[in-house]
């Protein structure tokens, strides 16, 4: 790993790094891969290409909303648990205070957002996963079989489209690693700053798993709305696999059947969460906002904002002390390298589905698309600006047509 300067490893530094990364983050969670990565490994050298994709593999295993994960990791390995914390309430907020604020009574202003905004917003996202596509690529799948593998773990997402073929395609890239690759013992290892030891690990997942079977018996026990809406949002958080819409129909059952929220307004909420960066897991602090009885509002969105994304931070630090023993491991390396091989499948696969279909639809979407890419690669604008200057781009096009 390549040194940084020390002031990045201060919470409130990795605080503010993360909160423009909240505030510019569109796209969905494999665009916010492709930020993270320009950010952390291209720009910043937190880690390694090879570390990137090792925890975006973990992460990709592991239930809840993998590029929040992601962050968490980063947070946790810059600066410890403060780390993580700051990491995750910089990457978070700003969806969740808008979203909070929506519910309280801009919800039903759904056209708040000209809709020409909103698809700048998307092709920007088709440039920003296409550049991150390549990078990894490049560094990766440096030879024949790893493209290859590359290929047929792209083939087999689009033909399987679930997260059950992502989870597939990377178990198989692990298959293959083990029976082709070799890595030597003097192979590259990059390992990560954990302040995490094995026994705190152990600790996490306990409380992890203690939680999850523990607090439908807690609030069936003793009947209370907030206890209520603790257990709801965090076994979300806990059994959906995939992330981003794919918790979207665990709330809806939670909380359309209950009667906590109308259905008019979970549907308002939801294409408002289109509208907003960051994880699409903050739409918890939008319905956590508008339950019908207490707690509601912004003490209702904390509430269910925390409850949602408490196990996503057990999950990855009770995993990471192991998964960075394991990774030191000739046979897991050779695992890791089919592995990340597949990662750069799924999300080349991703590229062209949903990120390249929901997007682009005609060639000004793709001179967009083309105008993004090349600033990103080429002039190296900040992703930020290009993110805006996408957006004004999608504004006054859509005012034109």
């Amino acid at each position: 790993m390549t040194d940084t300067p020390a002031s990045d490893r201060d919470p409130w530094a990795v605080f503010l790094i993360f909160l423009r990364l909240g505030l510019t983050a569109f796209g969905g969670p494999v665009a916010h891969l492709g930020y993270f990565r320009e950010e952390f490994v291209t720009r910043r050298r937190w880690l390694s290409e090879r570390s990137y994709a090792d925890l975006v593999a973990l992460c990709q295993f592991l239930p809840g909303p993998a590029s929040s994960q992601v962050g968490l990791a980063l947070g946790l390995s810059r600066a410890g648990y403060a780390g993580a914390l700051a990491a995750w309430a910089g990457f978070t907020l700003p969806s969740a205070v808008a979203l909070v604020l929506l519910a309280q009574g801009l919800a039903s202003h759904g056209d708040a957002v000209p809709p020409g905004v909103l698809h700048g917003l998307k092709l920007v996202a088709v440039a920003v996963v296409a550049q991150a596509v390549w990078g990894m690529a490049r560094q990766l799948c440096p030879d024949a079989p790893r493209i290859g593998l590359m290929a047929l773990a792209t083939c087999g997402v689009l033909l399987v489209p679930s997260v059950w073929g992502q989870v597939g395609v990377m178990a198989f890239g692990a298959v293959v690693g083990l029976w082709w690759f070799r890595p030597g013992p003097g192979t590259a290892h990059d390992p990560l700053p954990l302040t995490v030891r094995r026994r705190a690990g152990l600790c996490w997942l306990a409380l992890f798993a203690g939680l999850l079977l523990g607090l439908p018996w807690w609030a069936a026990w003793a009947p209370n709305p907030t206890l209520a809406l603790v257990d709801a949002f965090y076994r979300a958080g806990s059994l959906v696999l995939g992330g981003g819409h794919v918790v979207l129909p665990l709330l809806q059952a939670e909380v359309v059947p209950t009667g906590w929220v109308d259905p008019d307004t979970f549907l308002a909420g939801y294409g408002a969460a289109q509208a907003v960066p960051g994880p699409l897991f903050t739409f918890a602090a939008f319905l956590g906002a508008s339950t019908q009885a207490a707690p509601s509002g912004w003490l209702g969105g904390l509430i269910a904002l925390l409850a949602i994304f408490a196990p996503a931070f057990l999950l990855v630090a009770g995993a990471l002390p192991f998964w960075e023993q394991l990774r030191r491991s000739p046979r897991t390396q050779a695992a890791l390298w089919g592995t990340q091989a597949a990662v750069v499948g799924v999300l080349l696969a991703a590229l062209y589905q949903p990120v390249w279909t929901s997007a682009v639809h005609a060639p000004p979407d793709f001179a967009l698309v083309l105008l993004a890419l090349v600033a990103l690669v080429t002039w190296k604008l900040p992703p930020w600006l290009v993110v805006l200057g996408s957006a004004v781009a999608g504004g006054v096009w859509g005012a034109l047509g």
